[in-house]
C-alpha cells in the first residue's frame, strides 16, 4: 500500500555496503571497531541503558536485525519491566518482517506501560494485519482524554477498513482525521490511495497536492502523483513527480521500477 510504515517507527536503513564490510570483518575472525567499542562501553557501564540502546541501534542501522534483537532480548533479561525495551523489540521485529512477534512485544510493552504512543503503534499494526482489535484500540483511545490521540485514532480505523479493502469507508475515517489536523500528511496519502483504487484519479491528485504543498519533501507524496497521472495519460507529470520522489529519496525503489516503466 506504501512504503514500510513504521513510519510511525523511526529506526533508519542504511546501505548494503554497510552490511557486507561487517560480514567482511566477522569472515575474517575480527569484530568492527565500532562493534567492539560498543560492546566496551556497555560492559564498563552495565547499568547504563543508553549504551545498550546504542549497541542495538548499531546493528538495526547495519540492517542487521537479528542480532539486534539479539542484544535487545539480553537486555529484557535483566530488566524485563522496561517498556521501552519491549517496544525496541517490537520495531526491530516489524523491520525483520515479522509482525507476529511485532505485535506480541508491542502488547507487552503495553501490559507494562499503557502509554497511548505504544497504542498508537500496536493499532497501526493490527490494522496493517486486518485484525479487528485496531477498531478496539482505537475505541479506547477515543474514550481516553487524556491520551489526547484522537487523530490518531481516527487514522488507525482508516488505516483498517483501507486494508480491509473498504476504500469509502477508510475515506470517511480520513477526513475526520483531517478535520482534526489538516497538517497530516499521513491522512492526505492514504486517502488518496483509497481514491485511487476507486479510479477518482483526480480527486486523488487534490488530496495529495495538499500534502506535497504542506511538505515539499514527502517523497511518498510525489510518487503517488506519479502513479495518478500516469492513469491520466499525463506521462510529463507522471515522469517530473517520480523524478521528485527519486530527488528526495534517490533509493525509492517503486520510485524507480515505475520510472523505468515510462521510460
Amino acid at each position: 500500500m506504501s512504503k514500510p510504515f513504521f513510519g510511525f517507527f523511526l529506526l533508519v536503513f542504511i546501505v548494503l555496503a554497510a552490511c557486507n564490510d561487517t560480514a567482511t570483518d566477522k569472515a575474517a575472525g575480527t569484530m568492527p571497531a565500532a562493534e567492539k567499542e560498543l560492546r566496551d562501553a556497555v560492559v564498563a557501564h552495565p547499568d547504563s541503558f543508553a549504551l545498550k540502546e546504542k549497541l542495538i541501534k548499531y546493528f538495526s542501522d547495519n540492517s542487521n536485525f537479528g542480532q539486534a534483537i539479539a542484544e535487545t532480548e539480553n537486555a529484557i533479561k535483566v530488566d524485563t519491566a522496561n517498556a521501552k525495551l519491549w517496544d525496541i523489540k517490537s520495531m526491530l521485529y516489524f523491520l525483520n518482517r515479522d509482525t507476529t512477534h511485532a505485535i506480541a512485544a508491542l502488547e507487552k510493552a503495553i501490559a507494562i506501560d499503557p502509554q497511548p504512543v505504544y497504542k498508537i503503534s500496536l493499532g497501526l499494526t493490527y490494522a496493517q494485519t486486518k485484525n479487528q482489535k485496531a477498531l478496539e484500540l482505537s475505541d479506547e483511545l477515543l474514550k481516553d482524554p487524556k491520551a489526547k490521540a484522537g487523530m490518531q485514532a481516527l487514522f488507525i480505523k482508516g488505516f483498517y477498513f483501507s486494508y480491509m479493502g473498504d476504500n469509502q469507508k477508510a475515506i470517511s475515517f480520513f477526513d475526520d482525521c483531517l478535520a482534526l489536523d489538516y497538517t497530516y500528511i499521513d491522512a492526505y496519502k492514504e486517502k488518496s490511495i483509497c481514491l485511487y483504487n476507486l479510479s477518482k484519479y483526480t480527486d486523488a491528485i487534490t488530496s495529495l497536492k495538499k500534502a506535497v504543498a504542506l511538505q515539499t519533501t514527502y517523497d511518498e507524496g510525489y510518487y503517488w502523483l506519479g502513479r495518478c497521472y500516469q492513469k491520466l495519460n499525463d506521462t510529463a507529470k507522471a515522469t517530473e513527480n517520480y523524478q521528485l520522489a527519486l530527488q528526495i529519496d534517490p533509493d525509492y525503489a517503486e520510485a524507480k521500477d515505475a520510472l523505468n516503466r515510462l521510460k
